[in-house]
C-alpha cells in the first residue's frame, strides 16, 4: 500500500512525527507540492494525503488507482467531490481538530485590538517609559469588554468555544446561523437575524463557511449597518470581507479595528488593501497550528485511514458508492 503526503511541511515541520502513516503502507512525505508536479507524485498511489494542493477531475481522471483522498484540514474545497464519486475514491476530512486552538486565537486578535499589548511593550523597550514623566501612559485607547456585545456569524463547535471565553469576559453573545438551536441559549447568549446582529454588536467575529452565499458577506452595504466603532475578527475565510470595503471602513473610523489571520489570497499578496491599513492586525492563517492542534490533526488523519482500510470509512465528506 503506497501513501504520499503532497504537503506535509506546514502540518509537520519537523516538530511531530509520520509515524503513524509509516505502519500503514510505503510512506513518501514532500513538503509541498506544485500542480504540475501532483501527477508525477501520486502515479503510484493509492491513498493520497492533501492539506492545500487541489486534487483536480483531470487528476482522478488519470489515475485510476487511487482509492483515498484525506484532506488534512477540515475545509475540504482543494477536491473536485464529483470526480471522486466518480471514481469511487473516499473523501475524508479532519472535524474539530482545532476548536480551542482557533478560539484562543480569536480572542487573543481581540485582546490585542483592545489593549495593544504588543504596542506597549514595543514603546516600553524603545524607551518611552523610561523617559515618561508620569508613572503610566497609554498610546491608543484601552477598551474594556466587560458589558459589550459580541456578534458571532456561525456558531459551531469554534464560534461556541468563543462564546464560553466571551462570557467570562462578560460580554453578552448573538449568534447568528441558518439553524440555531434554542436550546443553547441563555441569560447571555441569543439568536438573531443578521439584521440585529450587525445594529448590536460591539465586536463581530466570523466562524462560518465559505459558500457562495457567505463570499464578500462584510462589505459596503453591510459595514453600513454596524455600530460605529465596531471591532471585526476573521479566523475563518478571507473571501468572506471585501477587504477593499474594510479598509475603507477601518480608514474612516467605522470599523473601530479588524483582527484578521485569513486574507483573500494566500499567502497574502503585496497590494492586499488591508496591508498598512489603520488599525488593522493581520496574523499569517495560523490559528490552526498549535503543536497540540497538529497533533491532533494527524492522529486524526492516521485514524481516518485505519477505518477506511477496515472498510468502516469515517469522517467520510462525499459519496464514493454512490449513496
Amino acid at each position: 500500500m503506497k501513501i504520499v503526503i503532497l504537503d506535509g511541511y506546514t502540518g509537520n515541520p519537523g516538530d511531530l512525527s509520520w509515524e503513524g502513516f509509516e505502519k500503514l503502507g510505503e510512506l513518501t512525505v514532500w513538503d509541498r507540492t506544485s500542480s504540475e508536479e501532483v501527477r508525477e507524485r501520486i502515479k503510484d498511489a493509492e491513498i493520497i494525503i492533501s492539506n492545500k494542493t487541489k486534487l483536480t477531475s483531470e487528476v482522478f481522471d488519470a489515475f485510476p488507482k487511487m482509492r483515498y483522498l484525506g484532506v488534512l484540514a477540515t475545509g475540504y474545497n482543494i477536491v473536485d467531490l464529483e470526480a471522486a464519486d466518480r471514481h469511487h475514491v473516499t473523501v475524508t476530512n479532519i472535524p474539530a481538530y482545532s476548536t480551542a486552538t482557533v478560539a484562543q486565537h480569536t480572542i487573543a486578535l481581540l485582546l490585542e485590538l483592545c489593549n495593544h499589548v504588543g504596542q506597549h511593550n514595543a514603546s516600553v523597550q524603545e524607551g518611552n517609559w523610561s523617559a515618561c514623566r508620569d508613572f503610566c501612559y497609554w498610546e491608543t485607547p484601552i477598551i474594556e469588554l466587560d458589558g459589550k456585545t459580541m456578534g458571532l456569524i456561525g456558531f459551531g463547535n469554534i464560534a461556541r468555544a468563543v462564546a464560553r471565553v466571551a462570557e467570562g469576559l462578560g460580554m453578552n453573545i448573538v449568534a447568528y446561523c441558518r439553524h440555531p438551536d434554542r436550546t443553547l441559549e441563555n441569560e447571555r447568549i441569543h439568536f438573531a437575524s443578521l439584521e440585529e446582529l450587525y445594529a448590536v454588536s460591539d465586536v463581530i467575529s466570523l466562524h462560518c463557511p465559505l459558500t457562495e452565499q457567505t463570499r464578500g458577506m462584510i462589505c459596503r452595504e453591510s459595514i453600513a449597518k454596524m455600530k460605529d466603532g465596531v471591532l471585526l475578527l476573521n479566523t475563518a475565510r478571507g473571501p468572506l470581507v471585501v477587504e477593499r470595503d474594510l479598509r475603507e471602513a477601518l480608514e474612516s473610523g467605522k470599523i473601530g479595528g479588524a483582527g484578521v489571520d485569513v486574507a483573500s489570497r494566500e499567502p497574502i499578496q503585496p497590494d492586499n488593501p488591508l496591508l498598512g491599513a489603520k488599525n488593522c492586525i493581520i496574523t499569517p492563517h495560523i490559528a490552526w497550528a498549535a503543536k497540540e492542534a497538529r497533533a491532533r490533526l494527524i492522529d486524526i488523519a492516521v485514524k481516518n485511514v485505519e477505518a477506511f482500510l477496515a472498510g468502516r470509512p469515517v469522517n467520510v465528506v462525499n459519496h464514493p458508492n454512490g449513496k
